[in-house]
């Protein structure tokens, strides 16, 4: 399908061009259903060499070195991206470049892949006996299995499309998809191989949003020492409100005459009982105090408060209590907006 548009012409003889909106979504879903197509084609196609791919990958102990031009070039990009982010470091290389130097980035422990869709692009083809030649196994994944780079490559892998999704039959389109989608089959099946945990990717993304709450813990957000407001259970209601008025968490712990966790007493419990208390300095704190205070520990995820603060009846500040019992700090909701936990 070869896609048009009504054409008008202005005063100054300039075509303006406007949108068929039938015509463009049909052209739309044909693209669509077209790669579709083409990666469907693929799953059918994966076998032996697929896993002869990822042992060469996996056993590598070097880098995987991915490399393209063109289009190819960015599949090839991303390819190297998503590598390293999942557990396997990979670099990219140009390859115009590589042939001016930076083939000195290869060493023999690496595994380079080479993406082309025809097979015979001339700077790729040009340094496979520079790579053979230092040792890189090299992995080709391309369209056609007659090609000069994958009857030089220790693994092919098979990309090929019947046809492209561009209604010239010209731009890279279905190929590129195809490239794309067997290039994050061969990552998330390293991932896999690898047993790469959530953990292993939030360390690889310290500055992302998962990355903050998988490797935030709670005694990186929470506040202690004198930052904490705290009274013992001798107190009176007076002093009480004295203590969460200058430390301003909207609560103070009520400590035990061993630092122990007696209690809290919060906002929320001072505005119940202003009703019913007569004088201040002379209300004891332990007669109004809750006295099983919700609490995590220092070495939980930070992202786990949450969890605590949200279970009704809600609370916006939280002790942190360590194994022993012993106070080691409190969180307020503000603390974990101001870490971006939530």
């Amino acid at each position: 399908m070869t896609a048009q548009a009504d054409v008008r012409i202005d005063a100054r003889n300039t075509p303006i061009r406007s949108v068929d909106a039938q015509r463009a979504l049909a052209l739309a879903r044909d693209v669509l259903d077209t790669e579709a197509r083409a990666i469907s084609s693929l799953g059918q196609r994966l076998g032996a060499p697929f896993v002869a791919a990822l042992e060469l990958m996996l056993r590598c102990k070097g880098r995987v070195v991915v490399s393209g031009i063109g289009k190819s070039g960015h599949v090839a990009r991303k390819l190297a991206a998503t590598l390293a982010s999942t557990g396997t470091p990979a670099f990219f290389v140009h390859p115009a470049e590589a042939g001016h130097g930076d083939l000195g980035m290869i060493t023999a422990d690496d595994v380079v892949v080479m993406l082309s869709n025809s097979g015979e692009t001339d700077e790729l083809v040009l340094l496979t006996p520079h790579l053979k030649r230092q040792g890189a196994k090299l992995i080709a994944l391309t369209g056609n299995e007659q090609s000069s780079l994958a009857q030089s490559a220790d693994v092919h892998l098979d990309a090929a499309v019947d046809a492209e999704a561009c209604p010239l039959g010209l731009a890279p389109t279905a190929s590129t998809t195809a490239a794309l989608a067997l290039g994050d089959a061969l990552a998330l099946a390293l991932l896999d191989a690898r047993g790469f945990s959530v953990e292993d990717f939030a360390r690889s993304h310290p500055g992302g949003a998962l990355g903050r709450r998988l490797l935030t813990r709670v005694a990186d957000v929470m506040r202690s020492g004198s930052a904490v407001p705290r009274v013992p259970v001798t107190a009176t209601l007076a002093e009480a409100i004295v203590e969460m008025s200058s430390k301003g968490m909207g609560m103070t712990v009520v400590t035990a005459a061993d630092g122990s966790v007696a209690g809290i007493f919060t906002d929320g419990d001072l505005r119940r009982c202003m009703g019913r208390v007569g004088d201040p300095n002379a209300t004891r704190i332990a007669d109004l105090m809750t006295t099983t205070p919700r609490a995590i520990e220092p070495d939980r995820l930070a992202a786990d408060c949450i969890v605590v603060m949200e279970t009704p009846p809600k609370i916006t500040s939280l002790l942190v209590v360590g194994r022993d019992g012993a106070l080691a700090g409190a969180v307020q909701l503000h603390d974990l907006f101001r870490a971006r936990i939530v």
